[in-house]
């Protein structure tokens, strides 16, 4: 499944507070249009290494905006 080939399931009006990074908000931003993700899918269609995603996902899990789910992760 490619992030970018998802049909959107809910609106996002506002990025948390807390959340400075564009490269966060783009993360955040893609995981609200999609139940969830893997971080190849991320990649695919962000077109962002995956090492930055994890450093971003890492971040981002840490303040408990997102959350792993299996071999993917989706907004907390």
């Amino acid at each position: 499944m490619s992030v970018a080939a998802v049909e959107p399931r809910r609106t996002v009006r506002e990025v948390p507070d807390g959340i400075e990074s564009p490269r966060a908000k783009l993360v955040y931003l893609a995981l609200a249009t999609t139940d969830r993700a893997t971080v190849d899918e991320l990649a695919e269609g962000l077109g962002m290494r995956k090492l930055a995603l994890f450093s971003v996902l890492g971040t981002l899990d840490g303040r408990g905006v997102v959350e792993a789910d299996g071999g993917a992760y989706r907004l907390a």
